[in-house]
């Protein structure tokens, strides 16, 4: 067995979700793997990841859209206000969504279904440098 490790960085626009599937897929490959598991893990506390319909947009749009129903930017809702108004809903966001992902890899590629993409879920109000580590683990 073999394990590689690599550190993806992204930055992000606001809020809102990021697909990194094809840079995720394109480390996967060049290390080697035909069989094992991916562990993705996104090192911050306001942005999370997400496995999401890639095909149609307004899937993403829509998740925003509900998200900001659930935690809405309101600083009269929240104690937590140390690094500004977005930064307890995004608390939250965060907490309903998840900060790791592990997805097998099987024939060299990485079993995802047909409509799904991995996702970096911004859950700041303005751009941020987010840090993801890939742990790939098989032989």
């Amino acid at each position: 067995m073999k394990q590689f490790n690599h550190t993806l960085t992204i930055e992000t626009n606001g809020p809102g979700l990021t697909e990194i599937t094809s840079d995720v897929t394109s480390w996967v490959h060049d290390q080697g793997i035909k069989e094992g598991l991916l562990t993705l893990f996104v090192q911050h506390t306001s942005a999370s990841l997400l496995i999401q319909e890639n095909a149609d947009p307004d899937v993403c749009r829509d998740l925003q859209t509900f998200f900001e129903k659930i935690a809405p930017q309101d600083a009269s809702l929240y104690r937590h206000s140390t690094e500004g108004e977005d930064d307890m809903p995004a608390h939250i966001r965060s907490a309903l969504t998840q900060t790791s992902l592990s997805i097998p890899l099987l024939d060299a590629r990485l079993v995802l279904g047909t409509w799904q993409g991995i996702y970096l879920y911004e859950h700041r109000a303005h751009s941020q440098r987010r840090t993801i580590v890939l742990h790939l683990y098989g032989n």
